[in-house]
């Protein structure tokens, strides 16, 4: 929980969720008349993210990550990697290649997964780059659901390479539905998805109990979501396609016996 509590409060920063002089900001020592300021906001938390390593964080929600930190042996790179991104997002709106995109969620995504290995004591080098395939894969997938949503916030994660093979412009993402070219786009990332998420898969027989568990519905919920947005005819600009329960709780049967 305190490891998710700084992921919240590090996207409500890069978001521009918080108040404007609200108490976030008060506590992070920026001043009222700048706590607009999101690249400001992100590095007054770093700064103070790095005295959580030396026991003098004044957010109360970074010194709740001390112990943590100390009984777990964390390292300061998996957060600073999501700060990163999110400054990232103050000042990249676009992405020319599917390996920008990728560069993107090393810092976005990955961290999560090694977080979640290294709280759990289940870290090795092979589980590593099986958890950094599936939190890409869940990363791309959530920008396929959210293409509407990030055009409104000025910020494209389809490929602007995949955009100019598929013939689609942006204007063609504001539509109210998508045309085939946009259709046939979604479809093809949403494959890249799906290897990822096959490739990053053994990692959930790899471990055992509750993290099992809990792999297993990171898993099976990116594959829902894929089976949904297939459902839609890959037409996601409408809103975001959901997929119900039964779908999921089958997809979790499915992943953790295995299979495909």
């Amino acid at each position: 929980m305190a490891v998710y509590g700084f992921a919240r409060l590090v996207d409500d920063i890069g978001d521009g969720d918080l108040a404007p002089g609200g108490a976030d900001a008060r506590l992070l020592g920026v001043p009222a008349d700048r706590a607009e300021d999101r690249l400001l906001m992100l590095e007054a938390f770093e700064d103070d993210l790095r005295r959580v390593f030396d026991g003098t964080s004044r957010h109360p929600l970074l010194r709740r990550l001390q112990p943590t930190v100390r009984r777990r042996s964390l390292t300061p790179d998996p957060f600073l990697g999501l700060i990163a991104a999110n400054r990232q997002d103050q000042l990249v709106g676009r992405y020319e290649t599917y390996d920008d995109l990728l560069g993107y969620c090393e810092l976005s995504a990955n961290p999560v997964g090694r977080l979640v290995l290294a709280v759990t004591g289940t870290s090795t080098p092979e589980r590593i780059r099986r958890s950094d395939a599936i939190c890409t894969a869940l990363q791309i997938v959530e920008h396929l659901q959210d293409v509407a949503e990030d055009l409104g916030r000025d910020r494209v994660y389809l490929p602007a390479e995949d955009m100019k093979r598929f013939h689609v412009l942006e204007t063609d993402l504001a539509a109210p539905t998508a045309g085939a070219s946009v259709r046939a786009l979604i479809a093809y990332e949403a494959g890249r998805a799906r290897d990822l998420l096959d490739e990053g898969a053994p990692l959930v027989g790899s471990v055992h109990g509750r993290l099992r568990l809990l792999l297993a519905g990171f898993v099976a919920g990116g594959r829902a979501a894929l089976r949904a947005i297939a459902a839609a005819d890959h037409d996601v600009l409408p809103g975001p396609p959901k997929p119900g329960k039964v779908q999921l709780l089958r997809e979790v049967g499915v992943t953790l016996r295995g299979e495909r």
